[in-house]
């Protein structure tokens, strides 16, 4: 059997939050996540790399390290990853048959992401994991990640206006919501938060008695360089930094707060395993530079406005810029980009566009595959209303002609976004070809 075929008949579930599903299946398990020390993060933006970070170091300090991240770009094993290699084929399959035989047929049967995330309690329990670091799949508090009652530390990255269908119409709602991970005298990690969203968080975590530290970003001190100074003001840590962005200098800061924190709890982890675990992160798909048939490409997920304006601020720091354009006269213009773009039909498309279109850019529509996406026409029409002065926009039927397209009509800059599912598809179809 190959893991799609054990988790298709899952899918139909779709989301459906609450914990009683992964409660029982757990427990029919033999309850494997009460054998994981865990890292628990949540956030809008930011909280897969925070992981990697994390689990780059963790690995690096010696100890056995299990990672749990979703979406996967390109295969399911992606998600479960035990000292930075994803799980083998064969073993998810064996933990999965495991999680399916687990599920009692007079119950209410379990949604694929409650069974992926039963199936990686399991492997980190029968690998006898020391810590593992585990990313928060929608929400928190109702999230099947959310099990754990004593972890060693909570991380909220951060809060923007996603998913807002099922978590709550306002930030203020959003951040209940993921305020959930946070428990009783658990240190939390909170990364900058709109104020109305701190404002929740903060309660909730003083009326857990949780101790809250909130780090300042690092610092830039050269390219690809940063700078962070620990919880006490005592000391600087310097590190490389190869994810791209600034907003990464925030999501290190989360990173190195928390492995502070498991320092002072009796965790060993050297300087020296913090600045080699730093440069050794790697995350796909986040602001990340590749080729295409000898192309410079730009990808990124930009899925929601806050991950959007993420990738703007990135594009806008690009000194000198690829392609300047200049005016009559000799006067330099604003970098044009063209975007090669698929979204999912539940994202805020309307932010989205305000956020990374301007004046001359070209846009590239396209569906994201086997999901569901927005219509390329409707968001065609939608992206003109908003920004009448592009200078191009038109749809394509799946990804190749598009890009075909973006590369063969400018020198501009060509960034490929809106959705993690199209990048993923990408990389997955990259891959095939080579």
């Amino acid at each position: 059997m190959d893991i799609n075929s054990l988790l298709q008949p899952f899918q139909h579930f779709g989301v459906h939050l609450g914990l009683e599903r992964i409660v029982k299946l757990l427990a029919n398990l033999g309850n494997p996540h009460h054998q994981v020390p865990i890292i628990h993060v949540a956030g809008t933006n930011g909280k897969g790399s925070v992981c990697a970070y994390l689990s780059s170091i963790l690995t690096e300090a010696g100890y056995r390290t299990g990672r749990y991240t979703s979406p996967h770009l390109v295969d399911w094993t992606e998600r479960i990853c035990l000292n930075e290699q994803p799980i083998s084929s064969e073993q998810l399959c064996q933990v999965l048959l495991q999680v399916q035989a687990a599920i009692q047929q007079d119950e209410e049967p379990p949604t694929q992401f409650e069974v992926i995330t039963a199936a990686a309690w399991l492997y980190f329990a029968q690998q006898k994991v020391d810590v593992a670091v585990v990313e928060v799949g929608l929400g928190g508090r109702l999230d099947a990640t959310n099990v754990c009652l004593n972890p060693l530390v909570t991380i909220i990255t951060s809060i923007s206006r996603e998913h807002w269908q099922v978590l709550g119409p306002t930030v203020a709602d959003i951040a209940r919501e993921k305020a959930g991970i946070l428990k009783s005298g658990c240190p939390a990690v909170i990364g900058p938060l709109p104020s109305e969203a701190e404002e929740v968080v903060l309660t909730r975590a003083s009326e857990l008695q949780c101790p809250v530290i909130e780090p300042k970003p690092a610092r830039q001190i050269a390219p690809g360089w940063a700078e962070y100074q620990t919880i006490d003001n005592t000391k600087f840590i310097k590190y490389p930094l190869p994810l791209q962005g600034q907003f990464q200098l925030t999501n290190s800061a989360l990173a190195l707060a928390a492995i502070e924190i498991l320092q002072t709890q009796g965790w060993e982890i050297s300087e020296e395993a913090i600045i080699t675990g730093m440069a050794n992160t790697k995350w796909l798909g986040r602001i990340q530079w590749t080729t295409w048939k000898n192309h410079k490409l730009l990808l990124d997920g930009a899925h929601n406005p806050g991950a959007a304006q993420v990738l703007r601020d990135y594009v806008d720091s690009l000194t000198p810029p690829p392609a300047p354009k200049r005016k009559q006269g000799g006067e330099t213009t604003q970098q044009c980009v063209n975007w090669v773009m698929g979204m999912l039909s539940t994202k805020d498309h309307v932010d989205i566009f305000k956020t990374l279109l301007q004046p001359n850019d070209r846009l590239y529509l396209l569906p994201v595959p086997d999901h569901s996406s927005a219509d390329p026409g409707e968001l065609a029409k939608l992206a003109q209303s908003i920004c009448p002065e592009l200078s191009f926009c038109r749809t394509y039927p799946d990804l190749l002609p598009a890009l075909e397209a973006a590369f063969t009509s400018t020198d501009n800059l060509v960034i490929l976004c809106g959705s993690l599912y199209l990048v993923g598809h990408f990389l997955a179809t990259t891959v095939q070809n080579k």
